[in-house]
């Protein structure tokens, strides 16, 4: 073997080897960031772009994409040629299905399993069980995405036909690969906002988002129940659709009862509006049908709570998650009755999980503290509510926006990009990330320990 060969050899098990020790929330991070350079390299180059895009805001863009935010400083529909929205639409179907599933669905194909670190990185990033299998739960979402994005397709390709959309196909395809992995991005430069009124678009867009935001794992479990192989729902599943139905039923009878803005509407739009705008907060698919800045403040502050919790674990949506609340909910109950277990639904609530719900709930809060401090200072023209708007939006990777993404400064820009990837990448394991030292760190510290 020549000399080269034996170099290449060992350079690659040293890569391994460093791979093997590095923490996954830092490969994560890496992994969603080496893909966001990708995409701003590719939406900087003249043939992505309808007219001069600056390179910031095109960093932006490929941010928001893969992050599925749906935040934007310039329009995509007007400024990218149809190249860029190609562009554009793969970085949302990446960030959709999440860097670690393109990546170990790749693998799969061609070595037929995944190894030790890639399995250990999926279960972070999907937050898996243990009795589920990594490599079959990635086949199985790659698959029913696919499937979900074409029958949506198809469905919004007739819709968008009889409302005279002109490339009515590409819109189809778009909004619903769009909707599906909830990134809020539209080819209309006022989103959804001209068919508020039309039910069948609503539905199908509503549809998606929601299959996306509840979560693959959800999906799974009522696979193998409706074949039988399971008798009850689990657990998570449970939680899952009774969080995501409450505040869907709540935000909707709230926002229909006291938004002043709807109240010349007639009763079905009106239903419509307050559904979907509850909607598209709860899962963080960020389109809306109803200028958000035109809303009251009352239905804001809703929206704020909405848009913190968010979506469910191993789906497409940000936030801290439906189960993360119902952890802390029950634990707010059982310290109110002075119990020493905390219980929800009846079932009894490991410690471990306590300390993720309250360590992602204080990773939240300090992230949205620092930021709200600089973009109030980097927006000082800008009111509070909108500052704190934008901040929570990004955050939670929802994309609704009261009108300050296009007025940003290039700082309040950058600090966006940071919230937005911290909210793709999960707020504690963003937190993680930036905290953790690798295996061999933390191996060779715990040795100089003086007890």
């Amino acid at each position: 073997m020549s000399a080269k060969a034996t170099t290449s050899r060992r350079v690659m098990a040293r890569l391994r080897h460093a791979l093997g020790t590095v923490q996954p929330a830092k490969l994560l991070l890496l992994g969603y960031c080496s893909y966001i350079a990708f995409g701003w390299a590719l939406l900087s180059l003249p043939i992505a772009q309808e007219q001069g895009v600056a390179a910031l805001d095109a960093l932006f863009i490929a941010t928001s994409a893969v992050s599925t935010t749906g935040l934007v400083t310039v329009d995509p529909g007007g400024n990218f040629t149809f190249f860029g929205e190609v562009v554009i639409l793969l970085l949302i179907q990446i960030g959709g299905l999440g860097y670690m599933t393109i990546s170990s669905f790749a693998l799969i194909t061609i070595q037929h399993r995944l190894s030790r670190v890639r399995e250990k990185t999926t279960r972070a990033a999907f937050n898996l069980p243990e009795n589920v299998q990594a490599g079959l739960f990635v086949r199985s979402v790659i698959i029913f995405t696919l499937a979900c994005e074409a029958i949506g397709a198809i469905a919004l390709y007739a819709l968008f036909s009889a409302q005279g959309v002109e490339n009515a196909a590409w819109t189809a395809i778009f909004h619903a690969v769009s909707a599906f992995c909830t990134a809020g991005f539209s080819l209309f430069s006022t989103s959804l906002e001209a068919f508020r009124a039309d039910t069948g678009i609503v539905i199908v867009i509503s549809t998606l988002s929601l299959l996306g935001a509840m979560g693959f794992l959800i999906i799974v479990d009522f696979w193998r129940n409706l074949f039988g192989r399971k008798e009850y729902l689990g657990f998570t599943s449970k939680i899952i659709l009774r969080m995501t139905l409450l505040f869907l039923l709540v935000g909707t009878i709230l926002f229909f009862a006291i938004e002043p803005a709807l109240a010349d509407l007639p009763p079905s739009e009106r239903l419509l509006v307050a559904f979907f705008q509850t909607m598209t907060a709860t899962t963080t698919v960020g389109f809306n049908t109803y200028a958000i800045s035109a809303l009251s403040l009352p239905i804001i502050m809703i929206l704020f709570v909405l848009m913190i919790i968010g979506a469910s674990p191993a789906g497409t949506g940000g936030g801290l998650k439906t189960t993360t609340f119902g952890v802390l909910v029950g634990l707010v109950r059982s310290s109110l009755k002075g119990r020493d277990e905390v219980r929800f639904f009846k079932r009894r609530v490991p410690t471990d999980k306590l300390q993720t719900a309250t360590a992602a709930l204080s990773t939240y809060m300090a992230l949205l503290a620092v930021a709200m401090i600089l973009l109030l200072m980097t927006e000082p023209a800008a009111a509070f509510e909108t500052v704190m708007f934008e901040a929570i939006s990004a955050l939670g990777t929802v994309g609704l926006s009261m009108g300050l993404t296009g007025d940003l400064s290039p700082l309040g820009k950058l600090i966006i990009i940071v919230l937005m990837i911290a909210g793709r990448v999960g707020i504690l394991t963003f937190g993680i990330a930036l905290a953790a030292h690798d295996e061999t760190r933390e191996e060779e510290s715990d040795n100089d320990v003086v007890v």
